[in-house]
C-alpha cells in the first residue's frame, strides 16, 4: 500500500554488512547467515536485492573494513548504492534505483540496528515506501560503555517499535525471516 504510484514491486535492502561494520556485532554470524538466505531467496524469486555500502573516516572506500563480508557476493547486476550518512537515502542514488525498479516497498537488512537501520527505516517511511524490518536480520555493536542499553535490548527495542508505526497508506513492521512474502506484503 506504498503512496509512490506505479511502484509495485518490492526490492531486499541490504544496509551495511561490512567487515568493520558487523565485527563483533550481537549475532553476528547468525544475522549474516539469515540475511544470506534471504539474498538467495529473492534472486530466486526474481526480487531486485539492492546492496548499500557506507564510507567515512573509518570505512575508508578500499579498505578491507570497508568490504562487504566474505559470506555475502553482490552479483555484478545488483545495484551498491554508496553512503556517507546514516539514512541510505541521503544524498545518494537509492531513490532513483528503486524508482527504475517500480519498487515501492522495502523488506530491510543489516547493521547497524541503532544508527543506519533505523535511519534508513525512518527515511523509506517518510518518502512514501512501505517498510518491513527482518526481526532476526539486523545487528549491532555493543555500545554501552557510552550509555546505549547492550545489543540485544537494541536489537529488541527497534523491532517492538517498529511493529508500531503507522502513517497514511503506508505499511511498516518487523517479521522474521521465515514469515517475510518477498514477492507481496507481509
Amino acid at each position: 500500500m506504498t503512496t509512490l504510484e506505479n511502484r509495485p514491486n518490492t526490492a531486499l535492502l541490504v544496509v551495511d554488512v561490512q567487515n568493520g561494520v558487523v565485527d563483533g556485532a550481537h549475532r553476528r554470524d547468525a544475522v549474516v547467515a539469515t540475511i544470506a538466505g534471504l539474498v538467495e531467496r529473492a534472486r530466486r524469486e526474481g526480487v531486485p536485492v539492492i546492496w548499500v555500502q557506507h564510507c567515512d573516516e573509518g570505512l575508508t572506500r578500499g579498505s578491507e573494513d570497508w568490504r562487504i563480508v566474505p559470506e555475502l557476493v553482490p552479483e555484478g547486476s545488483e545495484p551498491l548504492v554508496g553512503k556517507n550518512y546514516g539514512d541510505s537515502f541521503e544524498d545518494t542514488t537509492l531513490e532513483s534505483v528503486l524508482a527504475g525498479l517500480g519498487v515501492g516497498r522495502l523488506v530491510i537488512t543489516g547493521a547497524e540496528t541503532d544508527v543506519c537501520i533505523r535511519s534508513t527505516l525512518h527515511g523509506a517511511f517518510t518518502r512514501g515506501y512501505d517498510a518491513t524490518l527482518v526481526s532476526d536480520a539486523h545487528t549491532t555493536g555493543d555500545k554501552t560503555a557510552w550509555g546505549a542499553p547492550p545489543p540485544d535490548q537494541v536489537v529488541a527495542h527497534t523491532n517492538l517499535y517498529w511493529n508500531h508505526q503507522a502513517a497514511p497508506g503506508r505499511t511498516a513492521g518487523a517479521v522474521e525471516a521465515k514469515d517475510i512474502a518477498l514477492g507481496g506484503a507481509s
